[in-house]
């Protein structure tokens, strides 16, 4: 029900699009499709267009619009205060879809005056320019209906998930024209094909959303409900998505709930007052980013943030969002020396109304969107973050498994000589694998700040680094967990990621470059292909050591499990480069055990060492199993059987 006021004798208000039960949901933090009323919609009233008008600034004295239909004239368009809801609205004839706009606003305090740009804005100008503009977001034809209906198979915990991250700025740009970036629309068709190609089964993006600072790299966000207009419409990512989901590739996008930045048109300060972040600087300010941080405990905060989650997930058709940044949102002293925090109501450390958004965000997700999932890039040791809430769980769908990674990583980085010494960072991982449903990450993280590529990291000549390299990603790809692989790491890059350069393509000009792609896309189709390798992750019933103790020639032997008896791997890795022949392994099946991925292989540039192509099991009890085994492990070899001719 549309509603008018009237004031005086003039002319009746044009009607508001804003209605009481909208405002009070807002106020309650419930207004979950907050981004179709408020923020610029196009539309008509008795007949004539132009654009309804609507912000949140409940500190605010006057609210005014400007932009290029009025000269950027602040008296020109006055909103009007929606009661105590704290909402300006108006409807301003003859603006159309691309005008440029913001809010001014006047507050009551201390005479601020501030000029800000539309929190729930579709679409802004490329920076350092920092309007709003108006927008729709119709007219896209989507066609990934038959994606659509079959994504909460594809996304369940039983399902091979190996997933691709990728900086949309920097995965390829067009050298030819001095390297400017590639479009939506240019990068849909080429990152669709090559990810199709290698096998993986998602996308993951770091932010897409609309950042004033290239090399926060998406992670300090101001337009929360826009794609950046760094590469085009919003109708123009919504075909880059269409077009991966058409390729039957799932699309997760990074999505940062922590902290904005402090710029002076974005949410910092926004009414006069610290409206979206804290007051107390003990609670607002993040000591490592410079940014502030939301305050959950306000419901039209919090119910900002769960409308934009919702938002990304039905209007561009995403699959899954990975929370960044878990960790500082759950703890009140995260990166603060003593004094410098504030306790919670129970002396604590822990952020209750943190911990209680994060809750409704992943409740509302799997209520609304039950095809989708969520991540937790979380690093700490936080129980439960991947189990429902209603057994005490942060109702996660999965957890990435930093532990897993800086473990392996510190592993591989030592000498062969010594890594018998550190055994135990590679078994340690087993112990808990199966506390969350772990997704193990080798992300840009480790690939930025001095910490080297992923090929720098390994040690040893030419050779061995790709060689140990190739053993790496094998042993990732059979322990138990999903997957995900920063872009770049599977062709070997050497130097550390550039968010202003391209890849580094024209390394698979080089065989050992391209050995190492080949790999990595054997192992993605090998882990779609057989169930053995996906269906039971996050089950102790999917693994179980062959032997894990010998440390002496740093050897790992296991097996993984499907959820039929016959579907059976067996994953061996040799961590030295030393060939070990006649190495005896006891197996669960008699018959013939079939070599189905050797990283040795001279097609990946390995030596060729191998079991030429599979073994017969033997009726000799070893390990445990009444049948065994004879292998060759090739040098910084990675080895996957299954039994069967």
């Amino acid at each position: 029900m549309k509603k008018r006021e009237k004031r005086g004798r003039g002319p009746a208000p044009t009607p508001f699009l804003l209605t009481d039960y909208d405002l009070y949901l807002h106020m309650e933090g419930t207004f979950l499709r907050a981004w179709e009323k408020l923020g610029a919609h196009p539309g008509e009233v008795d007949g004539t267009r132009g654009t309804w008008f609507a912000v949140w600034a409940p500190n605010a004295e006057r609210v005014f619009v400007v932009g290029d239909f009025n000269g950027w004239r602040e008296g020109a368009h006055e909103l009007r205060c929606r009661g105590g809801s704290g909402v300006w609205e108006a409807f301003v004839p003859g603006v159309e879809k691309g005008a440029l706009y913001k809010f001014v606003i006047r507050s009551r305090y201390n005479g601020y005056r501030a000029e800000k740009a539309d929190p729930y804005g579709f679409f802004f100008e490329l920076r350092p320019r920092s309007a709003s503009i108006v927008w729709d977001l119709g007219g896209h034809e989507w066609g990934d209906g038959e994606w659509m209906a079959a994504r909460r198979e594809r996304n369940a915990l039983d399902a091979p998930i190996s997933i691709y991250e990728v900086h949309l700025g920097s995965w390829m740009r067009a050298p030819e024209e001095g390297g400017r970036w590639l479009t939506y629309r240019e990068l849909a068709p080429r990152l669709a094909a090559y990810a199709r190609d290698m096998g993986f089964t998602h996308v993951e993006l770091l932010p897409v959303m609309e950042h004033p600072l290239d090399a926060s790299w998406g992670y300090q966000v101001l337009g929360y409900f826009a794609p950046t207009s760094r590469f085009g419409t919003p109708q123009d990512f919504m075909f880059l998505v269409d077009t991966l989901h058409r390729a039957g590739i799932g699309v997760i996008l990074d999505w940062v709930p922590a902290h904005f930045p402090t710029d002076g048109h974005g949410l910092a300060f926004f009414d006069g007052t610290h409206l979206y972040e804290h007051a107390d600087p003990r609670q607002r300010e993040h000591k490592d980013w410079g940014t502030f941080i939301f305050n959950y405990g306000r419901r039209e905060v919090a119910g900002f943030l769960l409308s934009n989650a919702l938002f990304w997930l039905d209007v561009y058709h995403v699959d899954g969002l990975r929370v960044d940044a878990v960790a500082s949102m759950l703890y009140l002293d995260y990166s603060r020396e003593e004094g410098e925090w504030i306790p919670n109501a129970y002396g604590g450390r822990e952020n209750l109304d943190a911990v209680a958004f994060i809750r409704r965000f992943n409740e509302m997700v799997y209520r609304e969107q039950p095809g989708a999932f969520t991540v937790a890039e979380e690093s700490t040791a936080w129980p439960m973050v991947s189990r429902p809430t209603y057994l005490g769980g942060l109702g996660f769908g999965y957890k990435w498994n930093m532990g897993w990674m800086h473990d392996t990583l510190l592993y591989m980085s030592k000498d062969p000589v010594h890594r018998k010494y550190h055994h135990n960072n590679l078994t340690f991982s087993l112990l808990y694998a199966f506390h969350e449903n772990f997704i193990l990450p080798f992300s840009h993280d480790e690939v930025v700040h001095g910490k080297g590529a992923m090929l720098a990291k390994m040690p040893g000549d030419l050779w061995q680094r790709f060689a140990n390299l190739r053993l790496l990603y094998g042993y990732m790809y059979a322990h138990p967990g999903k997957k995900l692989l920063f872009m770049g790491c599977e062709i070997g890059q050497w130097n550390e990621w550039n968010h202003d350069a391209s890849l580094d393509w024209h390394l698979l000009d080089y065989p050992l470059h391209q050995g190492l792609q080949s790999w990595v896309r054997d192992l993605n189709h090998l882990l779609r292909r057989v169930p053995a390798l996906h269906e039971v992750d996050f089950e102790p019933s999917g693994f179980s050591w062959i032997d894990c103790s010998d440390s002496q020639q740093s050897v790992l032997a296991f097996l993984r499990r499907g959820r039929r008896p016959e579907e059976v791997v067996l994953a061996v890795c040799n961590f030295t480069p030393v060939p070990r022949h006649g190495y005896r392994l006891g197996v669960p099946a008699p018959g013939p055990w079939r070599e189905v991925l050797n990283s040795d292989a001279e097609c990946y540039g390995g030596s060729g060492q191998g079991n030429m192509g599979g073994v017969e099991a033997e009726p000799v009890p070893s390990h445990g199993h009444p049948w065994s085994v004879v292998l060759t492990l090739p040098p910084l070899g990675a080895l996957f059987f299954r039994p069967g001719a």
